[in-house]
C-alpha cells in the first residue's frame, strides 16, 4: 500500500530532520511511500492544498478532535483498508492552526496523537515513527515490544 504524507512545511529542526529521515527510510521497507510539503499560509489555503494532494484516497487527518488508536489498533487500521482494496492512504499535518471544519469534514478519519499539543515538527517524526512501528507490527516484527 502506499502511504502518502501530506504536511505542512517540513521539519526545521535538526532532530526533526534526523528523525523524519531515519523513519521515513524505514517506513520505506513495509510500504510505499509519497511525500508532499504543502506551503504554509493561512488555513483555508494549507487546507485546500491538502485535499487536493490527497485526491482520491482516503484522508486521515491528524487532529486532536480525533480518535486516539493503540500502536495495534493502528496496524489493524491500516491492515483492513489495505485489505479492503485501498491501494493509498493520505495522512495530513496541519500547520500551527489546524486543519478547517471543511477538511475535517471530507477527511475519512481524524486521528489524534494524544492529549498534549505537540510542536509541529515533534509531530512530524511521531506519524512517521508511529507508522514505521504499524509496519513492524502487521510483519511480527520484534521493534514493537
Amino acid at each position: 500500500m502506499r502511504l502518502h504524507l501530506i504536511t505542512v512545511g517540513e521539519p526545521r529542526l535538526a532532530y526533526a530532520r534526523t528523525g523524519w529521515d531515519e523513519y521515513a527510510l524505514r517506513l520505506r521497507h513495509y510500504h510505499k511511500l509519497q511525500v508532499t510539503r504543502v506551503p504554509g499560509s493561512t488555513p483555508a489555503k494549507e487546507s485546500q492544498a491538502i485535499l487536493k494532494a490527497a485526491g482520491r484516497a482516503p484522508l486521515i487527518a491528524l487532529d486532536p478532535r480525533g480518535r486516539q488508536w493503540t500502536s495495534e489498533a493502528l496496524s489493524a487500521f491500516i491492515d483492513a483498508q489495505g485489505l479492503g482494496g485501498t491501494g493509498e492512504l493520505a495522512f495530513a499535518i496541519g500547520g500551527p492552526d489546524g486543519h478547517t471544519d471543511e477538511l475535517r469534514a471530507a477527511a475519512h478519519t481524524l486521528w489524534s496523537l494524544g492529549s498534549l499539543t505537540l510542536p509541529h515538527d515533534l509531530a512530524m517524526v511521531v506519524l512517521v515513527e508511529a507508522l514505521y512501528r504499524a509496519g513492524t507490527i502487521s510483519r511480527g516484527e520484534p521493534y514493537h515490544r
